[in-house]
């Protein structure tokens, strides 16, 4: 992660862990991603796009392997960190966004709008920065129904915050072939470029992964909502304090050391 990212993600989580929640512990175990490999995203499935049209999954597939985000657009922490890490990962691939593969950001918050999710689409094919993007890069929002099915379909477990009005969900996104079935997950805010490019070509020859181990998510996946690290980050960040100290102070024990020699030294060349 980059320094400004990583600035960005404390004062975040510094921000949300003053917050006041509403979701009991059970519903928050709930939350993650159900790997469906090689489920079939139901193609007929309506929504609308930064234009207001009225467009269904299938007519966005075009025949190339999709990246499909599941989030929302005003999302004050983890969908930017997502994106966030995505496009800088698309800025290292030779493909292009609508030439070799499309995007699909998908709002599973159905209150939201056409004209916010065109302010997304601007601001993020401004910082990806290459021609022809617009075509494959969609924006979509959509009624309860049809994200209901939708993220049922990829797997995603989220939840509504009625405290604070806002949506609990799990980092990453998912790879489509042009068919529109669930070829692999990506999981936490930053991706490996070439782990993405092999992903892609995978899913444009129809090819299914295998089942991504979600651990680097969960260890290092600060929780927005308890405003709590889990326990093996808690043990990490020991370990790490624990090891700094200990080489600080054979760093210390080894000047305290070698200063008076070097001095005897010295003075006996004198």
């Amino acid at each position: 992660m980059k320094p400004g990212t990583l600035l960005l993600a404390l004062l975040l989580f510094a921000f949300w862990s003053e917050r006041a929640f509403a979701l009991s512990p059970n519903e928050l175990n709930h939350l993650g991603y159900d790997q469906h490999l090689g489920q079939t995203i139901s193609r007929d499935l309506l929504f609308r796009d930064s234009e207001k049209r009225t467009v269904s999954i299938g007519e966005l597939l075009t025949k190339k392997p999709t990246l499909l985000v599941l989030g929302y657009y005003h999302c004050p922490m983890l969908c930017t960190l997502i994106n966030d890490g995505l496009i800088e990962s698309l800025q290292e691939l030779r493909f292009d966004v609508g030439r070799d593969f499309n995007v699909i950001n998908l709002s599973v918050d159905p209150n939201e709008t056409p004209e916010v999710a065109a302010a997304k689409k601007r601001e993020y094919l401004k910082r990806y920065g290459r021609h022809g993007a617009e075509a494959g890069w969609h924006f979509l929002t959509g009624d309860k129904q049809s994200i209901a099915q939708i993220t049922n379909e990829a797997g995603l477990r989220f939840a509504y915050d009625p405290a604070t009005h806002e949506y609990a969900h799990p980092s990453g996104f998912v790879v489509l072939t042009p068919e529109g079935k669930i070829s692999r997950y990506f999981f936490g805010v930053n991706y490996d470029p070439r782990e993405l490019r092999s992903a892609i070509i995978a899913a444009s020859r129809g090819e299914k992964g295998s089942i991504v181990q979600q651990l680097i998510l969960l260890c290092f996946h600060y929780n927005p909502i308890t405003g709590k690290y889990g326990q093996l980050v808690l043990t990490v960040l020991r370990i790490l304090g624990t090891a700094t100290v200990v080489v600080l102070g054979g760093w210390l024990f080894w000047l305290s050391r070698s200063g008076p020699r070097k001095t005897a030294v010295d003075g006996s060349g004198a």
